[in-house]
């Protein structure tokens, strides 16, 4: 695996944007983000433009439809698999055109897409019942992304002409690991997954992705308390996560996110919040959480320059168009601080 190719001090952002048009969003990116650009997201545009819905565009051999209580495997690939197919067609030329208009190679471009549980938990086989409770769908599909994220990779590298970073989504492994998520039924939950067999199929798929790039894989989850430690030791290279997680975090988790930067793993820091907020912050209140946090965990400050990246808290798909940009820029500032902290910080 290559050294991460993104330089100290660049910044990113999670993946969703506000909005329905893919060359406006592309061309904020590249403007605002120049360093470390992403490919963006455009949920509002409906169904198969959601996280669940492009990641399904990306299977190989297996098709998804959409039934009342989302999207369930299918026989053939029905209108809407073929309108999110084609949603994520639009958005690879909207991407080149952008960067073509900018006249500059990024250093790294980011892709995302849902994890392999977290696919598993928003999917459901024919009966309704989730993906994730026939293992042997869930290796089916895991293998099927692995396949899709292969030829994506290579369009993508191809379009951009930089090399392809991953990050795969699992906002639901929380639940998966706590057994929360319910039955068709609604009147149960499915059995907890033990953390060893959730660690197994997240080094398959890192694994995987790594050897497709040749680069660093991230690993995000926006949850409350995200299994940090889980994720370092299925063997992602980033973890992502947003900041204000740590508000009342216990000394245990403090340590586990000790242990996770001190093993040489960069950190992705959600620092600026994904809408407006009541009175405008200014950068030292953004940045202060992310260096009080070295401090507590006894790093030099250098480590946000070394292994942290800025990006907004969350994706910022229910952002006003103005505080996107805003939000975008405060994320690049941050960067820069991280390498140069301004006078008093």
């Amino acid at each position: 695996m290559s050294e991460r190719l993104w330089p100290n001090g660049a910044a990113t952002a999670i993946g969703s944007m506000p909005g329905t048009d893919p060359a406006e969003a592309a061309a904020v990116v590249f403007g605002e983000l120049p360093d470390f650009p992403h490919l963006p997201e455009l949920p509002a545009r409906g169904v198969g433009a959601d996280m669940l819905g492009r990641t399904a565009a990306l299977l190989v051999d297996l098709a998804v439809d959409v039934v009342p209580s989302g999207y369930r495997v299918a026989d053939r690939a029905g209108h809407e698999h073929r309108r999110a197919v084609d949603l994520l067609r639009w958005d690879l030329d909207a991407l080149q055109e952008a960067r073509e208009k900018a006249g500059v190679t990024p250093p790294v471009f980011k892709i995302q897409l849902a994890g392999p549980w977290t696919l598993g938990a928003g999917i459901e086989l024919p009966r309704g019942h989730r993906v994730l409770t026939d293992r042997g769908a869930l290796r089916d599909f895991t293998s099927s992304l692995l396949d899709g994220l292969a030829e994506h990779v290579a369009e993508v590298r191809a379009r951009i002409g930089a090399p392809v970073v991953v990050q795969f989504d699992e906002p639901s492994l929380p639940a998966v690991l706590a057994g929360a998520l319910s039955t068709p039924s609604g009147y149960g939950n499915v059995a907890a997954v033990p953390a060893p067999e959730a660690r197994h199929l997240l080094t398959t798929v890192i694994e995987g992705a790594r050897r497709i790039t040749d680069q660093p894989v991230i690993l995000h989850c926006c949850a409350a308390k995200p299994p940090l430690g889980l994720l370092r030791e299925a063997g992602a290279d980033a973890l992502a996560f947003d900041l204000a997680a740590l508000g009342g975090a216990s000394a245990a988790f403090l340590d586990e996110i000790g242990e996770v930067w001190d093993s040489g793993a960069t950190l992705f820091l959600g620092a600026v919040p994904t809408t407006a907020p009541g009175s405008p912050p200014s950068l030292k209140d953004i940045g202060e959480p992310a260096f009080r946090l070295a401090d507590r965990l006894g790093f030099n400050r250098s480590v946000l320059a070394e292994r942290a990246v800025p990006t907004p808290t969350c994706g910022l798909a229910g952002a006003t168009p103005d505080w996107m940009r805003r939000a975008l820029a405060l994320t690049r500032d941050l960067g820069k601080a991280f390498v140069e902290p301004p006078e008093g910080w």
